[in-house]
C-alpha cells in the first residue's frame, strides 16, 4: 500500500466506530461490522451488502511493519477501496 493511502485507510478505518454500522458504497447499502481488539493492536471489518451478494472482510495490524492488511478472501485493493469510499 502507497505511504499516502496508508495513512488515509488508516485514519478513516480509526473514525468507523466499534460495533455494527449502516455505510453506503457504490450506492449500495452495507451492514458494517467493526472490532478494535488486542488494545488497538487489531482491527476486524467485515461488511454485507444489504440485499445484495457483496462482502467486504479483513483484519489491519496498524502496529506490525508500519500497518499490515490481511483481506480476507478477497484483494487487499477491495477492501482499502471499500473503506476509504463508503460513508455513514
Amino acid at each position: 500500500m502507497h505511504p499516502m493511502n496508508e495513512t488515509e485507510f488508516y485514519t478513516k478505518l480509526l473514525a468507523l466506530p466499534n460495533g455494527v454500522n449502516n455505510v453506503y458504497y457504490l450506492g449500495k447499502r452495507y451492514l458494517l461490522r467493526k472490532e478494535t481488539l488486542l488494545e488497538g493492536k487489531l482491527l476486524k471489518v467485515y461488511a454485507e451488502e444489504l440485499g445484495g451478494n457483496d462482502i467486504v472482510s479483513g483484519n489491519y495490524y496498524p502496529t506490525m511493519k508500519g500497518g499490515m492488511l490481511k483481506p480476507c478472501e478477497m484483494s487487499d485493493k477491495k477492501v482499502i477501496d471499500f473503506i476509504l469510499n463508503s460513508t455513514l
